[in-house]
């Protein structure tokens, strides 16, 4: 969603090395944090937190799968830009219920306030999508709210290196 402004992402070993470290955290993730074990290990320990109180329900057929095809169809729209993506959207957890968004650049955000921007970046994606206009939810919903529908119940946004933030989703 954000382009790098250093243009380091044209450099093709550069964009092989962040598509194997993508990889990396998509195939280890589930398997790694069978037990709450994320923070210290791809972002500090959150220091703040809060509670989203979304208005959408968790659809009846959300499961592990369909979170995970989620994440999968992102990393892949991620990568297919001619620059190295700013971050990194993953799940964790045994039901992969835990969403984590992390930075993976000097360019992607580097407080909460730049993690917000990017958080109501893809709600405009969202309220985008045929799903949101067909539920005529376009302009009440929130990327959040995606999330709930999908069975996601946390969000962990950090740049990965001095600042964690986590959402429970209720």
């Amino acid at each position: 969603m954000l382009a790098t402004a250093d243009g380091c992402g044209n450099h093709p070993g550069m964009k092989i090395r962040y598509i194997t470290l993508l990889l990396a955290m998509v195939l280890i993730a589930p398997a790694a944090f069978a037990q709450d074990r994320h923070a210290g290990y791809y972002f500090p320990a959150p220091v703040s937190t809060e509670t989203y109180g979304s208005r959408a329900e968790t659809v009846h057929d959300a499961s592990r799968a369909i979170r995970l095809k989620f994440i999968t169809g992102f990393s892949r729209e991620q990568l297919a830009r001619p620059y190295a993506p700013p971050y990194a959207l993953f799940a964790q957890g045994a039901d992969g219920e835990k969403l984590l968004l992390i930075g993976t650049g000097a360019n992607s955000f580097r407080n909460i306030y730049q993690a917000r921007a990017v958080l109501a970046q893809m709600t405009a994606v969202a309220r985008g999508t045929p799903l949101f206009k067909d539920l005529q939810v376009e302009e009440i919903f929130t990327f959040l709210d995606l999330a709930k529908m999908m069975g996601f119940t946390q969000l962990t946004v950090s740049d990965g290196k001095s600042f964690a933030h986590r959402i429970d989703i209720e």
